[in-house]
C-alpha cells in the first residue's frame, strides 16, 4: 500500500486543485490530505475565506481523497512524521523548496520519502487559482458598486 501526502490551503476549491488531487491520487494506493490551518494560511497567505474545518469537511468529500486532516500550526513535519507518507505530492507551484524538504525528512529519518513535484494543468482558466477567485470577485463588486452609482445619477 503506498500513501500519497498532499497539502495545501484549499480556501476556495477550484479546478487546480481538483487537478492537484487526482494527479496526487495517480502516484498510489492512499491519498491523504492535510489542509493547512487557518494562522498558517494568515501567515503564508492571506485571511482565510473559509475557516479550517469546513475546508478539510469539503476535502473530504471529494472521491479521491482517502483522509483529510487539518495540518500543525507550529512544526509541519510534526504531521508527516503522524502520517508517515510514502510520497509528498507537491503542485507545480507550491512554496516548498524540494531540497529543504529533504533535509528536514533526513533529521526525522524519514529518508524513505519521495517527493513529487507535480506539472501544471493544461489549459488553465481564469478561475483556477484562489487569488484570481478572489481578484474576480473584487472586479465584479466594483463594477456593480460603480454601475449602482450611475443609476444613481
Amino acid at each position: 500500500m503506498v500513501r500519497v501526502m498532499a497539502t495545501g490551503t484549499f480556501d476556495l476549491l477550484h479546478t487546480g486543485h481538483i487537478y492537484f488531487l487526482r494527479e496526487a491520487r495517480k502516484l498510489g494506493d492512499e491519498l491523504v490530505v492535510v489542509v493547512a490551518c487557518d494562522n498558517t494560511v494568515r501567515k503564508l497567505k492571506h485571511e482565510p475565506v473559509t475557516p479550517e474545518n469546513l475546508r478539510v469537511d469539503i476535502i473530504k468529500e471529494l472521491r479521491m481523497v482517502d483522509h483529510a486532516v487539518i495540518g500543525k500550526e507550529d512544526d509541519m513535519y510534526e504531521i508527516v512524521v503522524e502520517l508517515n507518507p510514502d510520497i509528498i505530492a507537491l503542485g507545480y507551484d507550491q512554496i516548498h523548496d524540494t531540497t529543504t524538504l529533504k533535509k528536514e525528512l533526513h533529521k526525522r529519518d524519514l529518508d524513505h520519502i519521495k517527493i513529487v513535484r507535480l506539472s501544471k494543468m493544461e489549459n488553465v482558466s481564469d478561475l483556477e487559482g484562489t487569488r484570481r477567485i478572489i481578484a474576480k470577485i473584487i472586479s465584479a463588486y466594483e463594477f456593480q458598486k460603480k454601475m449602482e452609482g450611475l443609476e444613481k445619477k
